[in-house]
């Protein structure tokens, strides 16, 4: 099958980039498949871990394919501190600061009805916050643009980062990754509140959990915001962790013919659920390839 392609910087991607879940995650689950998804014609392929990456430097040794493209992820950890530590070490009073800033009383119940922690940062702690210079580079010094040219920045530091006031320090990493000759990608999960502040970053695109089910928190307030969003989207999670999966053809719809979004990071397990999207895949209109006569 000929996978649909977009452009992204002057770069072609595939519109289906696959992700590959593999239990226990280790390089001999993921290559097998890895080259049996290759082989149906994919060449983007989702690197969360290293053995991602393993496994996708086999792939490229044994094809000798040079288009093959690998999606890292960087985390903002690597390159955010407070009184010196990362600041993961301070998640529980992180997220009781977000949540207490931006999410209504309400609806953070629900989400988290125990916190382990209500202790959290003031105004000048948020300040404190700062850019570790020599951590990020020990991190970014480990990718290679010519092996995976698109980094993923964020995840859920670019949703805490926003929620704390500190676009800054997130505008610094990006400046620092296309300084590297990275094409950045911002990564966040929820949609409805990083996507109207995202529309400042220097990226490619924005990644965001996205799917027919649910988006957080609202579904039908992400849709709008997607639709009228200027810049390319990616969804992430476009089958809800699987339980899409049977019905992939009305999900593929839902997103790239209703949301018109220019990617999705599609995760598999196997090489039956593989064949199952490709089939959906080739019923969807937007994206079947323009054949000439």
């Amino acid at each position: 099958m000929r996978i649909p392609t977009a452009i992204l910087e002057q770069k072609k991607i595939s519109r289906i980039i696959f992700s590959i879940q593999a239990s226990p995650l280790t390089v001999q689950k993921i290559s097998p498949l890895m080259k049996d998804i290759y082989e149906i014609g994919a060449w983007c392929f989702d690197l969360p871990s290293l053995k991602h990456v393993e496994a996708f430097k086999e792939l490229k040794q044994l094809a000798e394919d040079k288009t093959l493209i690998g999606f890292r992820h960087l985390a903002l950890e690597c390159g955010v501190s407070f009184l010196g530590k990362p600041l993961g070490q301070f998640e529980p009073k992180v997220i009781s600061t977000v949540f207490k800033n931006i999410v209504p009383p309400d609806l953070a119940k629900k989400i988290i009805p125990n916190r382990s922690s209500q202790e959290v940062f003031t105004q000048k702690e948020m300040d404190r916050i700062i850019f570790d210079p020599i951590r990020f580079e020990k991190t970014i010094n480990l990718f290679e643009p010519e092996e995976s040219p698109f980094l993923l920045v964020g995840g859920k530091y670019g949703d805490w980062l926003l929620g704390l006031g500190r676009i800054d320090l997130l505008e610094e990493m990006i400046r620092r990754v296309r300084k590297k000759g990275f094409i950045p990608i911002f990564s966040g999960q929820w949609a409805t509140f990083v996507l109207p502040k995202a529309k400042s970053l220097d990226v490619a695109a924005c990644a965001i959990p996205i799917n027919k089910n649910a988006s957080l928190f609202s579904l039908d307030q992400a849709c709008h915001m997607i639709k009228k969003f200027e810049g390319p989207i990616i969804s992430l999670n476009p089958l809800a962790g699987g339980s899409l999966l049977k019905n992939s053809e009305d999900a593929f719809s839902f997103l790239f013919n209703e949301l018109k979004i220019t990617a999705a990071m599609t995760e598999v397990s196997s090489e039956d659920e593989v064949q199952i999207i490709v089939e959906a895949l080739k019923n969807i209109p937007s994206l079947i390839p323009f054949r000439k006569t």
